[in-house]
């Protein structure tokens, strides 16, 4: 007689609620099996039939790291496209790319990390490419759109569950896992948490991504604000994934914590989820985890928390229902659809800077395509492995015809002669060749190795021509005549090996060092120099290089000392340039960076203008040709000479379709929409110290930049002309309803992006000097008009009043500003708002919070406790000062009360500007950071006045109160 079969627990039960599936999940889960889930990789419970579930799927742009994909624009590309619709569809499209590529390789996760939200504050940040906009406004609403199109529409299962990145305050690579951003707390609500928030309030993110970086003194992955505001923003389990190895940070370099198991019960208790440390490798996480329980820093019910959340996406993904699972048979990849998704997402990126009318291009123009990225389809360390490629040089041959289209590269052709007169020489191969790095997909890319199988570099008589180009900085890379570049691999010999620079330790780029009369060719990747030995051209020893560098003359002579060379040049750039440019009708210069090259991850940009070897190819051009187009294929903005060009083009790296999208904006198959999306700024005098956080004080952004840019936030040119009429405005029921019309009054279909701006007229603190509030990207023809209509709700004129530590709708008259850029204002209006006026700080009644000052100089914002609460310190050798304005004492007080901590230092406070009123000094150090001691001294007050701080010395100053 057979057995019944046993009922299904409730735990696969798709008609029960997810929250009771997950509850009877965890009921039947070990302690140890749950401890287990607390890793990226977690681990299979076979007993239950539960698979094994890794946390993280790169999907910036594209499915990244797991081969061949749809590659489509660089994130800031799509934040310039300005297109809420059109990344919304590319979300979809990776989604789906994305269950396709899981189908047939379980390696690929559908819990992706993607979109970057963090705010393009700084255009020198390396990550930037990452990012949608510097205003975050528009980063929430491209984030929205994209995550969106990556949850997919099914109102129960999600395709994929989008992370966001990187909470929080975060856009500095250097010392990025030590250094602290120090946040007002008017910074942090207006601009750092928006775009977090309004994202996460829109319903479709999964979780967040800590960053390796401190905010106020604190850890990130430590943070108080998971809870206090990313949880309070939704009623949606919201799974919390820490960045990779930032869960040992905690010890190793930020020294936070003393031991690991204190940091790890510290990091689950504030909300972190899943550790992404050693890699696949859980057992140290494991047994972190388990040493807390013993110790008594964590319970049972705060694993389950984290366990639970984890669990919630995974319902929610469909992984127990996959019979019910609409996503599970996708299949769309790499489809005719998202093949012109991708090249319409590139046309829409393009940004048009400038125009004197000599684009577009008419049909037969001679055109000189020249630079550095001419023939370049660049990758970033975010993308996938190109299935299709398209260059601008490939984009123009296609659209003119090879017949009308010459090119130059722009490289300096060069030599290396030996201190023995012979020359570096790249041997023959009969290799095939080399499929493109990481086409296999790798779950971490930075482990992949150079390739070895390749004969390394000799020496001869005539040598081997190499293709020289200088990044900036003294950063060269070498390029042999079959297109590979010199790599270094593990065994450390150069070889010809590379398809492009890449990597996350780029092995592919040197640097050549002034030595007697000649140069030491260091590689940069290993940090040494290059020599010559019998068996091939390699790097040398550590103590080589190291001696070579103090100008030890014995070590450049003897075996295994690292070789002199001399540069023999061949060709300059300019001169093949030159030439081009004489004989074209119109010359196109396509300069721009590498992804992987002085501004990436981990390494931030020094400068805004264009590399030295770029501006001689720019010059030679313009020179030789007046009618020289510059087209900027970049991750980030430049300064660059606009006005001696007729034209000048922006596009991020566009992916699989940029040169065929670059080359029908050019032809005017496409007029150009794309905005920016960051204020590009005319010289580095302009910019803030990049660790300088505070937009408010520093005046940093389009929001209160005073200077005059080079060109706008939100600034593009169109081959069509718009006229805008019709404002009307009106405020009621709890919004500000605005519509206006705009017309293509041009000959040319075209689409044009209507911006909405705000101003207040008399605020009583610092406000923006506009703020975006709406946008729209429209389509129109020749004559055609569209009504556009925004309905804002008043929560978009509110500030962070610090004052009583909460919003605040100013009552008055705002400015409402339509047009088509930051600057390009063509319709205004008056809309006059009820709200709450401004009352005094009670400060008699609750003291002051040192961080909610209205203005400072010369402090930092540090943490008051490990746990929660900020406190303020002078930076290292300045006395710094804080104002707090309009602060009421009531009848009056006879004394003050300053909390203090750390080391020696005075409180010196004084109202209306006047001398000190009060002089409180902390005469020795408490016993820690942490320890604080009330220090108290007379003062007498009444009414409201101003109120000055100056901190002197290097004590921590957490709060001041009012007796009497």
């Amino acid at each position: 007689m057979t057995a019944p079969t046993p009922p299904a627990p409730p735990f696969r039960d798709p008609h029960l609620p997810f929250a009771k599936r997950v509850d009877d999940l965890m009921s039947r889960l070990t302690l140890d099996e749950k401890t287990a889930f607390l890793h990226q990789f977690a681990p299979a419970v076979e007993r239950l039939g539960i698979a094994a579930f890794r946390t993280g799927q790169e999907a910036l742009h594209g499915v990244a790291w797991m081969g061949p994909a749809t590659v489509f624009p660089q994130a800031v590309g799509l934040g310039a496209t300005w297109n809420d619709d059109l990344v919304r569809r590319v979300g979809e499209a990776v989604s789906k790319e994305t269950r396709a590529m899981r189908a047939r390789d379980d390696r690929v996760g559908l819990n992706v990390w993607a979109p970057t939200v963090n705010l393009l504050r700084h255009p020198l940040w390396g990550r930037g490419e990452e990012g949608y906009s510097e205003d975050p406004k528009l980063t929430s609403a491209i984030a929205t759109a994209y995550t969106r199109g990556l949850r997919g529409e099914h109102p129960t299962y999600w395709r994929t569950a989008p992370v966001l990145k990187h909470w929080l305050a975060h856009n500095n690579e250097t010392d990025r896992d030590t250094c602290s951003s120090s946040v007002r707390p008017r910074v942090l609500n207006e601009y750092d948490l928006r775009a977090f928030r309004e994202t996460v309030e829109a319903g479709a993110v999964a979780g967040v991504m800590p960053a390796y970086n401190l905010v106020n003194g604190r850890p990130n992955h430590v943070s108080p604000y998971l809870e206090s505001h990313l949880r309070a923003w939704t009623e949606d389990d919201l799974l919390v994934c820490s960045d990779a190895g930032a869960p040992s940070n905690l010890v190793d370099s930020e020294h936070y914590f003393d031991t690991h198991e204190e940091a790890t019960a510290a990091a689950l208790r504030a909300g972190v989820d899943s550790f992404t440390d050693h890699g696949t490798d859980s057992s140290k996480i494991v047994a972190r985890v388990r040493g807390a329980l013993d110790q008594g820093l964590l319970t049972e019910a705060d694993v389950d928390a984290a366990v639970r959340r984890q669990l919630s996406v995974r319902f929610r993904l469909g992984e127990f229902d996959p019979e019910h699972d609409p996503h599970a048979d996708s299949a769309a990849f790499d489809t005719p659809e998202h093949r012109a998704l991708a090249r319409e997402a590139a046309e829409q990126a393009v940004v048009l800077l400038k125009n004197d009318g000599v684009l577009p291009l008419a049909d037969g123009t001679r055109v000189a395509v020249v630079g550095l990225l001419a023939d370049e389809c660049k990758l970033d360390w975010y993308s996938g492995t190109l299935i299709h490629r398209s260059t601008p040089l490939e984009g123009l041959y296609e659209r003119f015809g090879a017949e009308h289209v010459s090119f130059a590269e722009g490289v300096d052709r060069v030599r290396l002669r030996t201190s023995a007169g012979t020359f570096l020489h790249v041997p023959p191969s009969d290799d095939s060749p080399d499929e493109a790095r990481g086409a296999e997909g790798a779950l971490d890319p930075a482990l992949l190795a150079g390739r070895t199988d390749l004969p390394p570099l000799t020496t001869d008589a005539d040598g081997t021509e190499l293709a020289l180009v200088d990044w900036g900085d003294g950063v060269l890379t070498l390029r042999a005549p079959d297109g590979r570049y010199l790599s270094v691999a593990e065994d450390g010999y150069l070889r010809a090996s590379a398809d492009q620079p890449g990597g996350w330790v780029v092995q592919e780029t040197f640097r050549l060092e002034p030595h007697g009369d000649g140069h030491l060719l260091r590689h940069l990747g290993t940090g040494r120099h290059v020599q010559v030995a019998a068996d091939g051209v390699k790097v040398a020893a550590a103590d080589a290089s190291s001696d070579a560098s103090s100008g030890d003359s014995d070590a450049s002579s003897g075996a295994g000392a690292p070789e002199v060379f001399e540069l023999v040049v061949a060709e300059r750039g300019e001169d093949a340039v030159t030439r081009a440019a004489a004989e074209a009708d119109v010359v196109v210069v396509v300069a721009g960076n590498d992804p992987h090259i002085n501004g990436r991850e981990t390494e931030d940009r020094t400068t805004l203008r264009l590399p030295a070897h770029q501006e001689r190819l720019l010059r030679a051009a313009r020179a030789a040709n007046p009618a020289t187009v510059l087209a900027l294929v970049s991750a980030y903005p430049y300064a660059v000479d606009a006005q001696a060009l007729p034209a000048v083009l922006w596009t991020a790296h566009g992916g699989q379709s940029a040169g065929t999208a670059l080359a029908r904006v050019l032809a005017g198959d496409v007029s150009p929409a794309g905005r920016l999306p960051q204020t590009w700024y005319a010289d580095d005098a302009d910019l803030p110290d990049l660790l300088d956080y505070d937009v408010i004080g520093s005046r940093q952004t389009y929001l209160y930049f005073e200077g005059t840019p080079l060109f706008p936030f939100g600034h593009g040119l169109s081959y069509a002309s718009f006229a805008y009429a019709d404002l009307a405005a009106r405020a009621g029921d709890g919004k500000v309803s605005v519509s206006f019309t705009v017309t293509n009054t041009g000959s040319v279909t075209a689409d044009e992006v209507a911006q909405l701006y705000a101003r207040a007229e008399n605020p009583s603190v610092p406000r923006p000097r506009r703020e975006l509030l709406a946008h729209r990207r429209v389509t129109l023809a020749p004559g055609a008009t569209a009504e556009v209509s925004f309905e804002v709700p008043l929560s978009a004129f509110a500030f962070w009043d610090v004052a009583h530590d909460r919003w605040r709708l100013e009552p008055g008259p705002y400015a409402l500003l339509v047009g088509a850029s930051s600057e390009d204002v063509r319709l205004s209006a008056a809309v006059t708002l009820d709200g709450e006026p401004a009352t005094p700080r009670p400060v008699r009644e609750r003291g002051l919070e040192a961080a909610g000052f209205d203005e400072q100089g010369g402090t930092q914002i540090v943490d008051r406790t490990k746990a929660a609460g900020d406190a303020v310190t002078p930076v290292a050798d300045r006395t710094g000062e804080l104002l707090y304005r309009a602060c009421d004492f009531g009848p009056g007080v006879t004394g003050v009360t300053v909390t203090v901590a750390g080391g020696e230092g005075t409180v010196e406070i004084a109202l209306d500007g006047g001398p000190a009123s009060a002089v409180l000094s902390l005469e020795s150090p408490t016993s820690g950071p942490y320890d604080y001691t009330e220090l108290d001294a007379p003062l007498t007050a009444e009414g409201v006045h101003d109120l000055r701080i100056r901190l002197r010395g290097s004590l921590r100053l957490a709060h001041v109160g009012f007796s009497g």
